[in-house]
């Protein structure tokens, strides 16, 4: 476990276009040199006007692993992942992805980190006047140079890798929560990232398809070695799945594996898993 310091609280087209240690081991490390860490955030200050979010803030997320962040309404979680796809930009600190600091890039130096992110949007983004086919093909057909035919078999790949092999032709407002949301996960990982960044995956499931949600994710992680960072209020998916937490406590920040973070030292940590593991089994 890590204590962190942390002393503070597009139209989706454009976007295409743009865009583990052991307990005894408590420590930390300077996140830049962390070799281990696909995606880092370096002494980071963050503010939205007069408002802190972080300051200060140090943390990692393991290449090929599934890190989770937790914490609060406003505590910062989906402005971590903000800032990894360069959306925006700290007021002081590094934000490293796959070795590349992406703090001050031009928009073509960003576009070339955006190529290895995927993202998986709260309430999926589809475009709606677009079928689930269209939907999936329109990365491919702005961001590569595969055929008509190409994109066709990939589309219909994905779609199955997913379980939903057979909605190519509906449109967004024809899908159950459940079947949207994997949807959207199969427009994520269209393009083969190697980061899929999740906001609030499982936000408005009932409890079958969170654990539908959960293990395609899981599995899309161990067949193809993603990194997945997921933001998340749901704590008993985020014990069955995440290697590492981020907990995001106000104004410190914690970081661990999530055992030894609920049954650790630090009470507040150990409160908020405990007290998340006892949530009602209904829809968030």
């Amino acid at each position: 476990m890590q204590t962190l310091v942390n002393n503070g609280p597009v139209m989706l087209k454009g976007l295409f276009s743009r865009l583990t240690g052991s307990a005894d081991e408590i420590r930390r490390p300077h996140a830049r040199l962390d070799k281990t860490m696909h995606v880092a955030l370096d002494h980071v200050s963050m503010s939205y006007g007069e408002r802190k979010v972080f300051e200060n803030l140090s943390c990692g997320f393991p290449r090929g692993r599934i890190s989770v962040i937790l914490g609060g309404s406003g505590s910062g979680k989906s402005t971590v992942l903000r800032l990894i796809g360069g959306l925006i930009s700290p007021q002081t600190g590094s934000v490293i992805v796959d070795g590349q600091d992406v703090t001050g890039l031009s928009e073509r130096g960003l576009y070339n980190v955006r190529k290895k992110l995927g993202m998986l949007f709260q309430g999926g983004a589809l475009l709606d006047s677009y079928n689930v086919f269209e939907n999936l093909a329109l990365p491919l057909q702005e961001q590569s140079r595969m055929s008509r035919s190409e994109i066709a078999q990939e589309v219909h790949a994905t779609l199955k890798a997913v379980g939903v092999e057979d909605v190519a032709e509906l449109l967004p407002g024809q899908l159950s929560g459940g079947m949207l949301r994997r949807v959207a996960l199969a427009r994520a990982i269209i393009r083969k990232p190697t980061i899929l960044l999740c906001d609030e995956p499982f936000s408005g499931l009932d409890p079958v398809s969170i654990k539908r949600i959960e293990a395609l994710l899981m599995a899309i992680n161990q067949k193809h070695t993603i990194t997945l960072i997921v933001v998340s209020h749901h704590v008993p998916s985020t014990m069955r799945m995440a290697d590492r937490v981020l907990l995001l406590l106000g104004k410190r920040a914690v970081e661990g594996r999530p055992e030894e973070l609920r049954r650790g030292p630090d009470k507040e940590a150990a409160e908020f898993l405990n007290d998340g593991m006892e949530q009602p089994a209904g829809r968030e």
